[in-house]
């Protein structure tokens, strides 16, 4: 079987850190996908998507320090969903990504360049808001 999800997007806002009770760390961000396409009358139309990234240990700490928002990166790991009550009690639930791999692809000095060639930091690694946001390009 196989659950592994690949993504090339930007950063919603800032990657938000936190820490298990053992120490590790934790950072969560959204990431914005679009797609483009042309209806039948050739007007061009875009979906954008959001996506819960979390990433743990050397790689939360990595995007930590390199990553904000609107930079343009790649994210490859796998899908999970996590179910909770709140505090008042009501079940809540959030799908997430957990991510065993993060490439930067703005070239240095261009954080918002599409054809930007891929940064040197790509590594791998060992739960949560809506967008609130507008898309961020």
């Amino acid at each position: 079987m196989v659950n592994k999800a690949l993504l090339i997007g930007r950063l919603g806002a800032d990657p938000e850190v936190r820490y298990t009770p053992d120490g590790t760390m934790v950072v969560n961000f959204r990431l914005a996908t679009d797609l483009q396409w042309k209806d039948k009358n050739g007007e061009r139309l875009q979906r954008t998507e959001w996506h819960r990234i979390v990433a743990y240990g050397k790689l939360a700490e990595i995007c930590s320090n390199y990553l904000s928002k609107g930079k343009l990166i790649f994210i490859e790991g796998r899908i999970q969903t996590r179910s909770w009550e709140d505090k008042d009690g009501v079940k809540r639930s959030t799908t997430e990504i957990v991510a065993s791999n993060m490439q930067m692809l703005d070239s240095k000095g261009q954080m918002r360049s599409q054809d930007a060639a891929v940064a040197d930091h790509g590594l791998a690694a060992g739960p949560e808001s809506a967008p609130d946001d507008d898309v961020p390009f």
